[in-house]
């Protein structure tokens, strides 16, 4: 989260703002520059981190692990196969994903991430396929994967979702494409580490839904 995001955020958590001019703001945070107040707020209530009433001049910051019609809030951390993945390594919240805790396997240290690409089209994960838009449930506590486990994986600041193999005769590991198309496996040497991490496994994946194709 960028730095002035985070002060105006902890300042909302204890003050209410929606009285105060963008100047004021400023002056709170030691910020000078209004317009700059202006964007971070935004990008604040896009991401779903505080709710900005403008009638009644109220703005306050929102809890995202809870919801008053009882939905999680899943974050979401970004999209795969898709440039830079500096996200994993920042922590980097988007926004969040509502979804009803009965459509979850799990509820807790999980993340999503949005595919792009098909390179994973004929994936496999309880019997749905990895589609480009498709939102990737991740497991983040899940750092140590068996072979043919679907991973995120950030490989020299880039983000991938394949299925993992460690090959221990050759002292490597596959990374493995599903897809219709040509791709070619990830091959990563064992003394390669530094540049390779595990992000969670994948657990589930939540369909883009059918009319947004047509």
């Amino acid at each position: 989260m960028h730095p002035i995001q985070e002060r105006i955020l902890n300042l909302s958590k204890d003050k209410n703002l929606g009285p105060l001019n963008l100047r004021k703001i400023g002056l709170l945070i030691n910020e000078d520059h209004p317009q700059k107040i202006k964007h971070h707020l935004e990008q604040l209530e896009k991401r779903g981190l505080v709710v900005y009433d403008r009638e009644n001049r109220k703005l306050r910051a929102i809890d995202p692990e809870s919801d008053p019609n009882g939905l999680i809030n899943v974050p979401i951390l970004g999209s795969a196969n898709c440039g830079e993945a500096t996200i994993f390594a920042d922590n980097y919240i988007e926004g969040y994903l509502k979804v009803s805790p009965r459509l979850l396997v799990k509820t807790s240290n999980i993340y999503v991430i949005e595919a792009s690409g098909d390179s994973m089209n004929q994936a496999d994960i309880n019997g749905k396929s990895i589609e480009d838009g498709d939102y990737v449930v991740v497991d983040s506590s899940y750092n140590n994967p068996e072979n043919g486990h679907y991973v995120v994986s950030l490989i020299d600041g880039m983000a991938n979702i394949k299925r993992f193999f460690k090959d221990e005769k050759n002292k490597q590991i596959v990374l493995m494409p599903e897809s219709t198309k040509n791709y070619s496996p990830i091959y990563i040497g064992l003394d390669e580490m530094d540049s390779y991490r595990i992000c969670g496994r994948v657990l589930q994946i939540i369909k883009k839904p059918n009319f947004l194709n047509q």
